[in-house]
């Protein structure tokens, strides 16, 4: 302790004056890495944006994987990923924090926190960035925190109709109506701004990554709308019925329909670059996402099965029975190529392996065990494969509407008034 003490004096001299206080730059590298390897390993990747200097000092280190390892032996010696010199420390870690989240999921210990999100059924939630937004149902979309579950912030629309979709980012929540988009600026004047000319006709849902907002709509069409100067700026026909749900990348948009079928169009041109089928019919398409780190593309559909193509060859890879009853949501995390996340229907939320489509695991909520006021804390019960899901009590298992994946957790919507997150834990 006195070595570190002397260190610090060294590199950090107490000021002559309370006018000229130290800063976090006067500290020096060996004191920081003591402090930092203290730390969590997702703790310290936050710490590596506060300044350039603590990310030089976290990054050109080898701090983060002794840390990883110092806490998880077990993965040093299991895990298959290899160390290459020319590997960047930042694609390291990425892959180490999905082998942390692939084990999480795969584990089958969860806890699950629930509280009462809005004063009306709710059945559409997007997390992103630590933040969760919900709503749609009512005219209102509410912000809460993925950690603690608090109340942040929240926008309504006082005089239109009720919300069909919503997404955001870290400036802006985009809503979606039956037939208009919305824009709340998430700082600054707190103001909607309606746009006049994204006016459309019966959209059913929505994908937006800014500049562009995609609407599919029910007379089979997508609609790209600038989300700064409000005018469409292109219509793709995708389907002869329908668009029940969409994926896009920076090139791609992909489009599901009531008739089981999936069209790939050039996002920039609008031109069809192909046709996905279903080998099970009659099933319409209900959830879409794509992994664009492995060109997959997996799809939940009416008659209870998770489909996935690969869009290299534009041939099914796997379709799998999930669930006896229709799938609402499919999602995976956005850097994850294991584990894709499934619910619907039936109330179960399903793990699979997104290269075989094997069933992982599946999840209902347990009894409560403690009552925080407002948060509300469950054990997660792992389904055996000799369960049969009809004889789980209904309050147990409510539809589950929609779902959005972070790392090591979910989120859930229900069409109820509640929202749940559940926490994995190796």
């Amino acid at each position: 302790m006195e070595a570190s003490g002397r260190r610090y004096r060294s590199v950090a001299p107490q000021p002559a004056s309370g006018r000229n206080r130290s800063s976090i730059h006067s500290l020096g590298t060996d004191l920081l890495c003591a402090i930092f390897s203290r730390l969590d390993l997702f703790v310290l990747v936050r710490c590596s944006v506060v300044c350039k200097s603590w990310n030089n000092v976290i990054y050109q280190s080898s701090l983060m994987r002794d840390l990883y390892y110092k806490k998880n032996p077990r993965i040093r010696s299991s895990s298959d990923i290899s160390i290459p010199l020319e590997t960047s420390m930042k694609i390291y870690l990425e892959e180490l924090a999905m082998e942390q989240h692939r084990l999480a999921l795969t584990s089958g210990s969860a806890e699950v926190h629930q509280w009462t999100g809005h004063p009306v059924r709710v059945n559409i939630c997007r997390m992103k960035r630590g933040v969760i937004l919900t709503g749609v149902g009512d005219k209102v979309l509410r912000l809460w925190s993925a950690e603690s579950c608090k109340y942040l912030d929240e926008y309504s629309l006082p005089d239109m109709n009720p919300l069909v979709d919503c997404d955001f980012d870290e400036s802006k929540i985009v809503g979606m109506t039956s037939a208009q988009l919305c824009i709340w600026r998430r700082r600054g004047q707190r103001s909607i701004f309606q746009l006049r000319e994204a006016i459309f006709q019966h959209g059913l849902c929505m994908r937006y990554v800014d500049p562009e907002a995609v609407i599919g709509c029910d007379d089979g069409r997508a609609r790209i709308f600038d989300m700064y100067s409000g005018s469409c700026s292109r219509i793709i026909r995708m389907h002869s019925g329908p668009v029940t749900c969409l994926a896009t990348d920076d090139q791609l948009i992909l489009g599901g329909s009531t008739f089981g079928s999936v069209t790939l169009a050039d996002l920039s041109s609008g031109e069809r670059l192909g046709f996905l089928k279903s080998s099970f019919s009659p099933t319409g398409m209900k959830s879409m996402c794509f992994n664009p780190h492995s060109f997959l593309l997996f799809a939940g559909s009416t008659a209870g099965y998770a489909h996935c193509w690969d869009l290299r060859t534009l041939r099914p890879l796997w379709e799998v029975r999930a669930s006896s009853n229709v799938i609402y949501a499919t999602q995976h995390l956005s850097s994850d190529t294991s584990t894709l996340v499934v619910g619907g229907l039936d109330g179960v939320l399903r793990i699979l392996n997104q290269s075989t489509g094997e069933i992982i695991s599946s999840l209902v909520v347990n009894a409560s065990l403690k009552d925080n006021k407002e948060v509300v804390e469950k054990k997660a019960s792992v389904l055996s494969g000799v369960s049969f899901v009809e004889s789980i009590p209904r309050c147990l298992r409510p539809p589950i509407t929609c779902l959005a994946v972070g790392m090591r957790k979910v989120v859930t919507t229900h069409n109820e008034k509640f929202v749940r997150v559940w926490r994995f834990h190796e």
